[in-house]
């Protein structure tokens, strides 16, 4: 006589089934953001906010910016921005210069220890997050090279 064992029916994992839209925001929101956390620690200075690291990464990735402009990208009011800037110039990573189109304009440049900085906190981030990416297999790295578009997209709208 034989025993035969009743399978249970495949379950599918937790986060395989198709969740309330509320709930998939809700997760994909806490898992981006603690990711974007955890990547912003790895920089090459510590003392520098967040906020600072963009305006300086912002303005060594698009040459030099107005400080209206810098406060566009980041989203801030122009008088936040300013106390932004001010640091960073204090710190001798940006100058201030006048603009060659317009004599009353400020633009902002990244100086060279700045340009250092940013290099080096984006090799730090970019070793990372490799690091963590070598452990995936090949389809879930395709799966995140697919969501990284769908990012992109939400992001621009």
């Amino acid at each position: 006589m034989t025993d035969t064992i009743a399978q249970a029916p495949a379950q599918a994992p937790a986060r395989a089934r198709r969740a309330p839209l509320a709930e998939q925001s809700t997760e994909l929101r806490l898992a981006v953001m603690r990711l974007a956390r955890r990547i912003r620690q790895e920089r090459a200075d510590a003392e520098l906010s967040a906020t600072q690291y963009a305006a300086l990464a912002w303005t060594a990735s698009e040459g030099p910016l107005t400080p209206g402009r810098l406060a566009e990208l980041e989203r801030v009011t122009p008088p936040s921005m300013n106390r932004t800037v001010n640091c960073l110039v204090e710190s001798g990573l940006l100058v201030r210069e006048g603009s060659p189109d317009d004599g009353r304009k400020v633009l902002l440049r990244t100086t060279d220890a700045g340009e250092a900085i940013v290099r080096e906190t984006r090799r730090r981030r970019d070793a990372w997050l490799a690091k963590r990416f070598a452990t995936l297999s090949p389809d879930e790295r395709d799966t995140l090279a697919a969501a990284t578009e769908i990012l992109r997209r939400l992001t621009d709208q």
